[in-house]
């Protein structure tokens, strides 16, 4: 007989507002809170959200989740992971519950779980700005960097170049030279449309645009490289791999999202071999409950020197899984110390 049960249950999380992404509007984050327990009371948590055009279905998700608590019922501890191994979220909710365990039964946080001789307090994390008119877009940037963030990511692409522009001149004047802006355009402009931008952002000391191009576009944004302005890649990172961006060397950063990738131990995999070629992880969630969020949160403590990363995601939600562990102070998420994940109260809500 197996050590080890797995349970899992589902939810839906409404979110604040809806989100316009290139696959449809998102109202809510739907998904499965997994528990894997032990004969003698040990517990670790898990979250597997799906995303469209991200992941497996929602449907294909809980077929994962049957098979790997089928493989744990007949004792096949290995084969629960080989279960999920082909739908990325399901194995990002199994390998988070499975770690959290274990490291919970050393007493220690997550990260030092991957990262034995680390110990860190904070990580830096960014302000995401949503896509709204100048005056809005100038007040929310305000209001991030009186809130302590030294990293504010404007949403753009819906709008012609030269609006977004003024809304990135009119945001560089408002919090002035010393805070690092970055523009995330979701593969929304064509390539004289990323140039232009850009070359405009350049003046205003933008330190990176995400995914000007589309994600197929990898020859296109090795061509937009080396213009003042780093190029990240957030989709084209699941299009291509990371051997194809690094050959084409088409990236000066790429958007490390776990959820997307199939857990922590994949994602610090990925960024160990960016780091090779120079290339920066940017962790980031897709909008997960606290449980994933909180994983997230453990990933970036486990790597070095990181930058901000795009943790700061709760807010984004209208409702969660249970009380956030990951308190945010001047810019930084407070990483938990406690052992595991650090979150608590979830299976109960």
């Amino acid at each position: 007989m197996s050590r080890y049960d797995l349970e899992y249950r589902s939810f839906s999380l409404s979110l604040a507002d809806p989100l316009e992404t290139a696959s449809g509007t998102i109202e809510s984050r739907d998904g499965f809170l997994v528990r894997v327990s032990r004969a003698d009371g040990a517990v670790g948590y898990g979250e597997a959200t799906p995303l469209p055009g991200w992941t497996e279905s929602l449907a294909d998700c809980e077929a994962a989740l049957e098979r790997a608590r089928d493989a744990l019922d007949s004792g096949d501890e290995d084969g629960a992971l080989e279960a999920v191994d082909e739908a990325v979220a399901a194995r990002y909710g199994v390998s988070l519950a499975l770690a959290d365990l274990a490291a919970s039964s050393e007493s220690i946080p997550l990260y030092r779980y991957y990262a034995p001789d680390a110990l860190v307090a904070r990580v830096p994390v960014n302000a995401t700005v949503g896509d709204g008119s100048v005056e809005e877009t100038v007040s929310a940037a305000r209001d991030a960097v009186e809130r302590g963030f030294r990293c504010c990511k404007l949403k753009v692409g819906r709008r012609d170049v030269e609006a977004d522009v003024e809304r990135m001149r009119r945001v560089r004047d408002a919090v002035g030279p010393s805070v690092e802006l970055r523009a995330d355009a979701n593969g929304a402009w064509d390539y004289e449309e990323a140039l232009a931008a850009i070359e405009a952002f350049d003046e205003d000391d933008v330190a990176l645009v995400e995914q000007p191009l589309p994600a197929g576009a990898l020859e296109g944004h090795a061509e937009l490289r080396g213009r003042g302005v780093g190029i990240a890649l957030d989709e084209g990172l699941l299009e291509h791999g990371v051997d194809t961006i690094c050959e084409a060397r088409a990236a000066d950063a790429v958007v490390v999202k776990p959820m997307a990738l199939g857990g922590l131990d994949v994602a610090r995999q990925v960024t160990t071999w960016m780091a090779e070629f120079g290339i920066t992880p940017l962790v980031t969630t897709t909008i997960d409950g606290v449980v994933a969020r909180t994983g997230a949160v453990h990933l970036a403590a486990s790597l070095p020197e990181l930058p901000a990363c795009g943790l700061a995601t709760g807010d984004l939600l209208a409702e969660d899984l249970g009380r956030d562990p990951v308190l945010f102070e001047n810019g930084a998420a407070v990483v938990p110390q406690a052992k595991g994940l650090g979150v608590e109260g979830v299976w109960e809500a």
